[in-house]
């Protein structure tokens, strides 16, 4: 149960967030109601609501911010969302990849809430060519990274430590079932070891190894195996690349024989089905899995089996 202190600073955060914030109606998601008996968990965005379902099993009670088809790096928040936050017991987000949930967390969960960056040692963030001296969406969020790349789920051994520790946090909170988290935590582990695998045999020979992607979403991936990612856009996809870093993207694209230019599920293909004409290459989806479709019946495991047979085809990899 939460304090009086927590519930009553509700109030100002909810004029917060539905003029600060702003109200983008069709994205709160008010989530299942959680059982007296489980832990309530809010994760900030796809990534974090499955490893929350796996880890915690049937002991928690798992809300996504972020609703399918919505892009999560620049999501507002409601005041429903807002309130999800504040009754939850804990709060699984990445500081400074939204924003608007930092703030959230930062004025209503400070002592109840996961931060999966602190785990990590990132890298740093590829440029990503924007326009100099202006600003432009993704500015607030590349800010409060300090030039760090936050997607850390794109490598399987990095989401399988998150997974790890994420268990010693539930731990802390249910102590009679710390066996529970761990053996799910465990479990989860093991699955994303055999997807570690497939990527490791299946890219291990490949004609290239270079990917132009439409945003520098897939350093992780391509340092874990071996790739060289030429990001069109920074760390987030609302950032529009300058012409000058578009036509060196498609100079290096040409240099380099890319056959394919990768864009992404949920923001708009234009700029990198524009390089591909130019090059004479072929527009193709590759996933951060930073939300899921509306209406899909995937998951984050089948997902990067997807994308994984895609970067084969794109790097000719035998």
């Amino acid at each position: 149960m939460r304090t009086p202190l927590k519930v009553t600073a509700l109030t100002a955060t909810a004029v917060l967030a539905s003029v600060g914030l702003g109200a983008c109606g069709g994205d709160s998601d008010p989530g299942p109601t959680a059982s007296p008996s489980k832990i309530s968990v809010v994760a900030a965005f796809y990534p974090l609501q499955f490893v929350a379902q796996r880890v915690g099993g049937d002991a928690v009670t798992v809300t996504n911010l972020a609703k399918p088809g919505v892009e999560p790096h620049d999501m507002e928040l409601v005041p429903e969302q807002v309130r999800q936050i504040v009754d939850a017991n804990l709060v699984v987000y990445l500081r400074g990849f939204q924003p608007a949930v930092d703030e959230a967390v930062e004025q209503n969960a400070k002592d109840s809430s996961f931060d999966g960056l602190a785990i990590e040692s990132l890298r740093d963030a590829p440029a990503g060519g924007e326009h100099e001296g202006e600003e432009h969406e993704g500015e607030e969020e590349s800010k409060a990274l300090n030039g760090k790349d936050p997607h850390i789920w794109l490598d399987p051994t990095r989401l399988a430590t998150l997974g790890d520790k994420l268990a010693d946090r539930l731990a802390t909170l249910e102590p009679g079932r710390a066996a529970d988290f761990r053996n799910g935590a465990a479990a989860l582990r093991a699955e994303l070891g055999k997807l570690d695998t497939e990527y490791t045999d299946s890219l291990g020979t490949c004609q290239r190894r270079e990917i132009v992607t439409s945003h520098a979403a897939f350093g992780y991936l391509a340092g874990r195996y071996q790739l060289e990612q030429i990001p069109i856009s920074g760390l987030s996809p609302e950032e529009e690349p300058s012409p000058q870093h578009m036509a060196e993207v498609a100079e290096q694209a040409r240099a380099r024989k890319v056959t394919t230019i990768f864009f992404e599920t949920l923001v708009s293909p234009k700029v990198a089905e524009t390089i591909a004409r130019e090059v004479g290459a072929k527009a193709e989806v590759l996933d951060p899995i930073e939300g899921l479709t509306p209406g899909s019946s995937d998951d984050y495991l089948s997902v990067m089996r997807t994308n994984l047979g895609r970067l084969k085809a794109a790097l000719g990899c035998g």
